[in-house]
């Protein structure tokens, strides 16, 4: 063509959906600051977008959205046979882990709040916000949860007092839930109770300024909810945890399960209907 190469240039085609994307990665990210692009694009998908992976990474680099690095620890198996790696969970509502993790509002005052998981599902099935817990009340908590979703098959926790309390290791016992207390001093053995509390820390509790212990439980339902039907977990192919459970079919029953004892408190039972947060298995 006898033309200089210097002459020729490449003018960029911006795809017409470019304007309505960039929108939409800006809202998340101002919604959510604590996810990475893979989560962002899995709820672009969830939301209809038909975006690949890549692009809304080039994208997020483009605008200098990024996600503070955290630093490796060091994984170690530990000796204990309770341990995450050594005795996994095989089914819905085979093990079960809790944990507390501390907070405080906007006057200094504690919030102290149960979580308790599924561990094969990755179900926040409780995240209760109290000032403080005694063993009868972590038993009302996990007794309204039995009622609703069933008793688990094993129920992995670290030596605190309120889950080696004489009265949760006879309700336990009474209901065939055999405990599975990891070793003093390591918190990877119970690896999901502490992912599941850093979520939290990281995505609310990190975020979010609680003027008293009301705003806390409203918001913290509201989290909760947004963490089983909404929001995409990498372990589960950036699937909701209540998406991935429904796939599965109806929890099965346990052979050899006993009933609950004793029922929580009529207000509990009440208060269990009104909350949308509280999920089932398959539902």
């Amino acid at each position: 063509m006898d033309q200089p190469r210097s002459t020729q240039r490449y003018v960029q085609k911006v795809k017409d959906d470019e304007g309505p994307l960039l929108r939409a990665i800006e809202a998340l990210v101002c919604q959510h600051p604590a996810y990475g692009y893979r989560m962002i694009h899995g709820l672009l998908v969830d939301d209809g977008f038909k975006v690949g992976r890549d692009r809304v990474y080039r994208l997020w680099r483009h605008h200098g959205y990024g996600v503070k690095r955290k630093p490796v620890k060091k994984q170690r198996l530990g000796v204990s046979e309770n341990g995450i790696m050594r005795r996994k969970a095989e089914s819905i509502n085979d093990v079960w882990c809790w944990d507390f993790i501390h907070d405080r509002d906007e006057r200094g005052r504690m919030l102290r709040w149960l979580v308790i998981e599924d561990e094969f599902t990755r179900e926040g099935l409780a995240v209760e916000v109290r000032r403080s817990f005694k063993a009868t009340d972590v038993l009302d908590v996990l007794g309204e949860l039995m009622l609703i979703r069933g008793a688990p098959g094993h129920i992995r926790s670290d030596n605190g007092p309120e889950f080696i309390a004489k009265a949760i290791q006879r309700f336990l016992a009474q209901t065939s839930v055999e405990t599975l207390y990891i070793e003093p001093g390591a918190p990877w053995q119970n690896g999901y109770a502490e992912s599941f509390n850093s979520r939290l820390r990281a995505e609310l509790l990190s975020q979010e300024s609680f003027a008293d212990l009301a705003e806390a439980r409203q918001v913290g339902g509201w989290w909760q909810n947004h963490y089983n039907h909404r929001r995409p977990h990498s372990s589960l192919g950036y699937m909701p945890p209540a998406r991935f459970a429904a796939s599965l079919g109806p929890a099965p029953l346990r052979v050899g399960a006993a009933p609950l004892p004793c029922a929580p408190p009529a207000q509990a039972i009440e208060s269990s209907t009104q909350n949308p947060t509280l999920i089932t298995a398959g539902t």
